[in-house]
């Protein structure tokens, strides 16, 4: 292989463009050289429809990038690694839990890398705040994160279909924070999903959680918020509060300004993908998604009004 790393992106949507491709040039050792998508391209690059056309009639390529939505995403990775390519996979990293232990069998069979990625937990301020916490005895813990559906995910009808996880799809970055923040395992005690009468994926939902100490750590996700966005994590101390705002980008100890730093979450993420592959290893972490399964195993079902976008 090149000792560049020549990356594909596979479903150029949103974030596709208004992360991936910036991030992607921003790193050293990576190169973009082939975007595959039914329709979107960016000017300049080999274009394929779908991903057997790459592999057969594209460019040379080490490894792909998966930002189809979750619910396509197993099949597209057993395929890349049967073909020798390292694999990044956009948060959430599948649908189910279940899927990911033949991906991550086939890696290591393959001796590819396999990169189930948490774009949140690269936000300038999350490393701060672990360091911050760990020497404090943390007493509870609140998380708010809402937005308002309409804003963040226009025209995504598949984020409300059967394995398009709802408001756990932004719902899951904080929870990626609080896994990586956090000194002890975190488990799901109880939930609330409000489902709207005309979808499949909740629009809201409340979840207590705890640690094997005890800890309450209450979280509050919803697809409803008016204005701006509420991207917050509140840990009250016996020092005092710890504030993680701004989605990981500011971080407050009581009232005094720790962090307050533009995002460069891709850009880090790349980086670390660019090392595994050197290194040969993967990096698959499943404990936010393990949390967002126990919430709908153990979460009761309210039905509220229908949603239209």
């Amino acid at each position: 292989m090149s000792d560049l790393l020549r990356i594909a992106i596979v479903g150029f949507g949103e974030i596709a463009g208004r992360q991936h491709l910036p991030a992607i040039a921003k790193t050293s050792g990576a190169a973009l050289v082939a975007v595959v998508d039914p329709v979107k391209t960016p000017p300049g690059l080999p274009h394929f429809r779908d991903l057997p056309e790459l592999l057969r009639d594209g460019p040379e390529i080490d490894a792909v990038a998966l930002c189809t939505p979750p619910q396509t995403r197993h099949a597209l990775a057993a395929a890349a690694l049967a073909a020798g390519k390292h694999v990044l996979l956009e948060k959430p990293p599948g649908a189910t839990l279940s899927e990911l232990t033949p991906l991550i069998a086939a890696a290591h069979q393959a001796g590819r890398t396999l990169f189930a990625t948490w774009h949140s937990r690269y936000a300038p301020a999350v490393g701060p705040a672990r360091k911050l916490i760990a020497g404090r005895t943390i007493n509870k813990v609140a998380v708010i994160w809402k937005e308002d559906v309409r804003v963040w995910h226009p025209g995504h009808a598949w984020i409300f279909e059967a394995g398009g996880f709802g408001v756990f799809d932004p719902g899951i970055n904080a929870l990626s924070i609080l896994t990586e923040i956090l000194p002890y395992h975190v488990f799901v005690k109880s939930a609330l999903l409000d489902f709207p009468a005309n979808r499949e994926m909740p629009i809201a939902a409340a979840i207590e959680l705890s640690d094997a100490y005890g800890l309450p750590i209450h979280a509050e996700f919803d697809f409803r918020q008016a204005g701006p966005p509420s991207w917050d994590i509140l840990c009250e101390t016996d020092a005092g509060p710890v504030t993680l705002s701004k989605g990981g980008r500011q971080l407050r100890d009581g009232n005094r300004l720790v962090v307050d730093a533009t995002d460069e979450e891709y850009p880090a993420l790349y980086r670390r993908f660019v090392a595994l592959t050197s290194d040969g290893k993967s990096d698959v972490d499943l404990a936010p998604l393990q949390l967002v399964a126990d919430s709908f195993m153990l979460g009761r079902r309210r039905l509220v009004e229908a949603f239209e976008d």
